[in-house]
């Protein structure tokens, strides 16, 4: 089956429990808040046989599955991996979470928020920078080098939409 898309305040106007929503941002955004009812596994860890077992798990029997991140990149990504594998509708909902938490619907959420991933590699990334020109400054002209390391990263990330640190850190402890 194809893949549509959905505004979030089309979805959350008739929304229930029985409506299958798969989240899959990483654990810690999931932490931070959640949709009441929704089911979650991360972009990284979906396949079509783990979305199939959290389906029958939860008593998900509808034909579509509507599929939700931060933005909506990563729903566009889980739509394609997906893709022609599931018997099921897939709904990517736009703008993501993003959207969501402009309908001002009830969210699960944790007192203290944790870093997202994309928050935690803007944080390296300027530490980097300052790190870089301070050194460089003050020790040596070759730590400038570190600064040209992170930005160069950054640039990569921008244009090829892939974050290596962004990776990693999905899959550091703190982020489980």
């Amino acid at each position: 089956m194809n893949h549509h898309r959905i505004q979030a305040t089309e979805l959350l106007a008739d929304f229930s429990e029985e409506v299958c929503v798969l989240d899959v941002r990483t654990d810690s955004e999931v932490a931070a808040a959640a949709l009441r009812g929704a089911l979650h596994i991360p972009l990284d860890e979906l396949t079509p046989e783990r979305l199939q077992t959290e389906l029958a798990k939860n008593a998900k029997t509808g034909t579509s599955v509507y599929l939700l991140c931060q933005g909506g990149k990563r729903a566009e990504k889980a739509a394609e991996q997906l893709q022609g594998k599931v018997d099921l509708e897939l709904c990517i909902i736009d703008g993501g979470m993003n959207a969501v938490l402009q309908c001002n619907t009830p969210l699960i959420t944790r007192a203290r928020k944790a870093l997202s991933v994309e928050q935690q590699v803007r944080l390296i990334a300027g530490v980097l920078v300052l790190t870089g020109v301070a050194l460089g400054t003050w020790v040596h002209p070759a730590f400038y080098g570190l600064s040209a390391f992170a930005g160069a990263g950054l640039v990569l990330a921008g244009v090829t939409d892939l974050c290596l640190m962004g990776r990693l850190l999905a899959h550091a402890p703190w982020n489980k």
